[in-house]
């Protein structure tokens, strides 16, 4: 009987110890709910970030349900990612919620078009920094890099070419954005002409991805990823995951 009680216990304690090392380094919330534009680039990003965590062991959990963000559901999340969202898509409730995440000291994660999203909402303006515009047609430009001081930058050159749809943005939101890359506006042409609206670049310093502490928590932006290709390329994968990193842990910052 006592052979058979320690055998169960060994059992135990190996499954319980199998669990701890296996378990994943943290958990993010891909949200990419759209009232707006909808980019055909999400299933390729989905699937991008799917890749991420297989390779960096984390956890995510897709959908584009916003009943979802609620104080019970987000609990396990230590991070969300509100991935080329557009429009209005939260309710107040939900908004409650967002913020309550944030101020819990998680992170949040911006890509492209998180940036047309919720305009009317001033602390989530806030909590991305900036926001879109306006954007020319499609074209290559010199990509620059403004810090290496960051996770999943540090194969970056200092400059290369980008193919991407390149976002005018709003003045700063906040104050303390750490910027990480811009584009040169004199590698592209900048004018925008959709008839009622007319842009033409943000001048000599044009912010393309940044990072900031905000409300007791964390966000990461970046307005790279309007093209299915992008999801393909390693640095912007780095790039990326970078911002996963930092958002969801506090680390990686040297």
């Amino acid at each position: 009987m006592k052979f058979k009680i320690s055998f169960i216990l060994i059992f135990i304690v190996n499954i319980f110890f199998t669990c701890a090392i296996s378990a994943e380094q943290f958990k993010v919330l891909v949200f990419t709910k759209t009232t707006g534009w909808h980019h055909e680039s999400i299933l390729d990003a989905v699937s991008a970030v799917r890749s991420l965590s297989e390779k960096h062991h984390f956890e995510m959990e897709w959908h584009e349900d916003a009943s979802r963000i609620n104080d019970d559901n987000l609990q396990q999340f230590d991070a969300i990612m509100f991935l080329s969202t557009s429009g209005d898509i939260l309710n107040d409730d939900q908004k409650r919620a967002m913020e309550k995440f944030i101020r819990s000291g998680k992170g949040f994660i911006g890509v492209h078009s998180a940036s047309d999203t919720e305009y009317d909402w001033e602390w989530y303006t806030q909590l991305v920094g900036r926001m879109f515009e306006i954007h020319p047609v499609i074209q290559t430009a010199s990509l620059q890099l403004e810090s290496r001081n960051f996770p999943g930058l540090e194969r970056m050159p200092d400059s290369l070419l980008w193919t991407d749809e390149w976002y005018d943005l709003s003045p700063e939101k906040v104050e303390g954005l750490n910027y990480l890359l811009s584009v040169d506006e004199r590698s592209y042409d900048t004018k925008s002409d959709w008839g009622d609206k007319k842009g033409d670049g943000m001048g000599d310093f044009h912010p393309i991805s940044w990072y900031h502490d905000f409300d007791g928590g964390r966000s990461f932006y970046t307005a790279l990823g309007h093209l299915p290709a992008v999801y393909k390329n390693e640095l912007f994968l780095d790039h990326l995951y970078g911002g996963i990193y930092w958002a969801a842990t506090g680390k990686g910052i040297k």
